[in-house]
Parts: structure tokens; sequence; C-alpha cells
């Protein structure tokens, strides 16, 4: 899955990659250049959506709150299991995914962050992954407006909220989410036309399913491995947690892990 991205720039930088967002920038989105954002945090993090008058930018909380949960320690429970949709989910008329399927958004981000399990290394090392040549690119995702009541007074809050798509891996990121229960899974990475598609207004569910079914080349996407991300540990070089980090004894992709 995904739970972990960078966005190691300003948002001046969108207006690059979107045109139609210059002057909606506005100044209370609450976001600043992240190197490490952690989904299970459920930060506010800004998402790009489409509406009558072109895309704009609006801050929404990582991790969708369904309308199913309807009281706050399943909230609390259920929660973080909705940062990530499965893209084989979407179009399943059987799965919630189905059913807010026309609220599609793109993520900005300029890396996500994978573990790799290698034998005969206690942790699971981290790696920087990028789409080559592009300082920033956008992962589809979902979002919706979520309701809850707040335990403290009793009110309906409502939250903008999203989700990031993942699909199963390619054959370098199977290599590098090898394990857990969810492993080989990686977002789903796009070209910058699928990804302005994906917002297009009135998309039929024959379009949504080929760009669903999109698989990035290998070769199309750049990697190295970082320092650990998730420790308030200063990294030993005073490098940033995109710099890449020689671990010891770490084998190349593609090659046997250590017995």
């Amino acid at each position: 899955m995904c739970y972990d991205l960078s966005f190691s720039s300003g948002l001046e930088i969108l207006t690059d990659y979107l045109p139609g967002l210059r002057g909606t920038l506005q100044p209370e989105i609450p976001f600043t250049d992240a190197a490490h954002v952690v989904a299970q945090s459920f930060p506010l993090y800004p998402v790009i959506v489409s509406g009558n008058e072109g895309f704009r930018l609006q801050a929404m909380e990582w991790g969708i709150i369904a309308d199913y949960m309807n009281t706050p320690a399943k909230v609390s429970s259920q929660r973080s299991w909705m940062c990530n949709a499965r893209s084989e989910k979407i179009l399943d008329k059987k799965s919630y995914w189905y059913r807010i399927r026309s609220g599609r958004c793109l993520i900005p981000a300029t890396g996500i962050f994978e573990h790799r399990e290698v034998r005969g290394i206690k942790n699971k090392i981290p790696y920087l992954v990028r789409i080559r040549e592009r300082k920033l690119f956008a992962l589809p995702g979902l979002q919706t407006l979520s309701r809850i009541i707040d335990p403290g007074t009793g009110e309906l809050i409502s939250r903008n909220t999203f989700t990031l798509i993942t699909r199963t891996a390619n054959s370098l990121m199977a290599q590098i989410h090898n394990g857990g229960p969810n492993k080989a899974r990686m977002p789903l990475f796009l070209t910058p036309e699928l990804e302005q598609e994906w917002l297009s207004p009135g998309l039929t569910e024959e379009p949504m399913q080929r760009i669903l079914g999109y698989e990035i080349p290998a070769e199309d996407l750049e990697y190295w491995p970082v320092w650990s991300i998730r420790t308030s540990k200063p990294h030993p070089l005073g490098g940033s947690k995109t710099d890449p980090y020689a671990w010891k004894d770490l084998p190349r992709l593609g090659d046997r892990d250590p017995a």
C-alpha cells in the first residue's frame, strides 16, 4: 500500500503542473514543504479537484471516514484502512469505493516512500521512489464529504477526506514492497495525460477502467534507499529524509538477498 508521501516543494510548483490552478493557491491552505507525510496521522493535505470553474486546490484530510463509521470508536478502529483504495475495487458495485467513484481527485507529490525487507538486515529499508524526469506528479484518489459526531460536543461535523488509489506492483515495486500483508502493491502512477483525464467531468466507467488498469513501466521510475523515515533519530550524515543513504550490506535490487 502507500502510506508515506513526500512533497518537498512549495505549492507554487503546482501552477507549472496545472496552469489553470494559478490564482487558486489560497494562503489559508495549511501546507508547507514536507519531506515526509504520514497517512495514518490523517494530515490536512492539498488535493486537486475539478469543479465548474476548472481545477482548484482544496485542503483535505487523508483517510476517508465512511458513512458506516457512525461512532467515534468505529472511526478510530477503521479509518487507517481507508487511506488507500485498491484500483480493482473502484468499479466493483459491491464496494464502498464504487459509491464515491465520482469524487475523483489528484494528490500531488514529489515522491513516495516504500519499505523493502532484506534477509539478514533487521529493519526494513526505506526507499524514495519518483517518476523519472518529473519534479512533480499527481496520484489519483477519491474524495468525499465525511460526517462524524464530535465526541466532545455531540455535534455533527463535516470534513473533506480523501484516499489514494493503489494497484498491483510492477516488476520494480514488487522487489521494494516485498513484505507485509499488503506486499507487491504500489500507487497508481499515471502519465500526465492520464492524470488530467482522471479529473475529466463526466468520465464514464470504460475510460475510468482503462486509467485504473494502467501500469507504469519499471524504467519510468527512479529510486534510492534513504535513512529511516519513521524515526525521530537525526540523519547520521545530517541529510534530509529524501537524501540517498548507503545501508551496509544492502544488496542491489534484482540480486538475491544474503542468507
